[in-house]
């Protein structure tokens, strides 16, 4: 498992991850053209990495509404050439999430494309959500990490936004458990929903029960706010786009000076 020091030296210190959020993939309600898709997201990433981010994060974000499950062909398809595209584009070390829980895919993604990293929603536990009950499998994710992109990181959620916990669930154990039975690399910390805040008390508590771990803030991170977060790393999206929806350079310059500083 990655250490806080290795994360550093792999990323950066208090690395700051822009996330793209790619716009509907074919077989989504949403989906215009993939020209669209292409043309939106390597716009982001020119303006994340012009901004001084340390890395991205791409996911389908567009593709609402989510399957719990395992998503279809053509999105792992379309989500692999768009990200391909970025990585040709922007030379940056990248991380891919498949919305809503499918780790599999993102490692399929992931070995194909040469991410550095895959993000899990629910590795472990069980969460109620807008698509029903997740259950984490981080038996199965681990051991097709192993068996197709053993050098892929595995950065985690911790009681992940847009979800409730089914049952009472300690946090600090609850961590503990996602960090040396689950095997997460890194832990992420994020508000109720995309663009809240996270708790930066909890990420306090998450850093006394696992002190070793890389912890990211996931959600909410803003160029006002950056300094009360004692974290390793911070993936930001909402404070990065301008009214059009767009990622604006000088808003990602502005978040990534107030969180490295």
């Amino acid at each position: 498992m990655l250490t806080r020091s290795a994360f550093a030296d792999h990323f950066a210190h208090r690395a700051v991850f822009g996330m793209i959020h790619l716009r509907a993939l074919p077989g989504a309600p949403a989906f215009v053209s993939m020209s669209e898709v292409l043309g939106a997201a390597l716009r982001d990433a020119r303006a994340i990495r012009d901004g001084g981010c340390d890395g991205l994060v791409i996911e389908n974000y567009g593709d609402v509404p989510f399957t719990k499950g395992r998503v279809d062909a053509e999105t792992v398809a379309a989500m692999t050439r768009a990200i391909a595209e970025v990585a040709r584009e922007v030379q940056l070390p990248f991380g891919v999430n498949v919305l809503r829980n499918d780790a599999r895919s993102a490692i399929a993604i992931a070995a194909a494309t040469g991410a550095a990293f895959i993000r899990v929603n629910v590795l472990a536990g069980a969460m109620l959500t807008d698509q029903g009950i997740i259950e984490g499998d981080a038996y199965a994710t681990l051991r097709a990490r192993a068996a197709l992109a053993p050098e892929v990181l595995v950065f985690a959620d911790h009681l992940v936004k847009h979800a409730t916990p089914l049952g009472n669930v300690d946090a600090v154990q609850s961590a503990r458990d996602l960090r040396h039975r689950a095997g997460a690399d890194a832990i992420i910390v994020s508000g109720a929903e995309t663009g809240a805040p996270a708790d930066a008390s909890r990420l306090a508590s998450l850093r006394e029960a696992v002190p070793d771990a890389p912890l990211l803030v996931g959600s909410g991170l803003t160029a006002d706010n950056a300094s009360h977060y004692d974290a390793d790393a911070a993936i930001v999206g909402t404070a990065l786009k301008d009214s059009s929806g767009a990622v604006d350079r000088a808003r990602v310059a502005a978040v990534v000076a107030a969180f490295k500083r």
